[in-house]
């Protein structure tokens, strides 16, 4: 169960990453409501992915 929680976040994670990262270069789902939120939206998708990514590898 913690590895399909795992690999559950970093689905999660891509896709906001992606959805977010549209929005701030290509002003798509959102029409670039704040680019500030963006960003942090971004940052935020990558930590979690990377949190989720290191958490995956020490799973047995």
């Amino acid at each position: 169960m913690p590895k399909a929680l795992c690999l559950t976040g970093m689905v999660i994670a891509i896709v906001v990453f992606l959805l977010f990262l549209l929005d701030l270069i290509v002003k798509v789902p959102f029409q670039r409501a704040d680019p500030i939120m963006d960003v942090v939206f971004v940052l935020c998708a990558g930590t979690l992915g990377f949190i989720s990514w290191m958490t995956f590898r020490e799973q047995d």
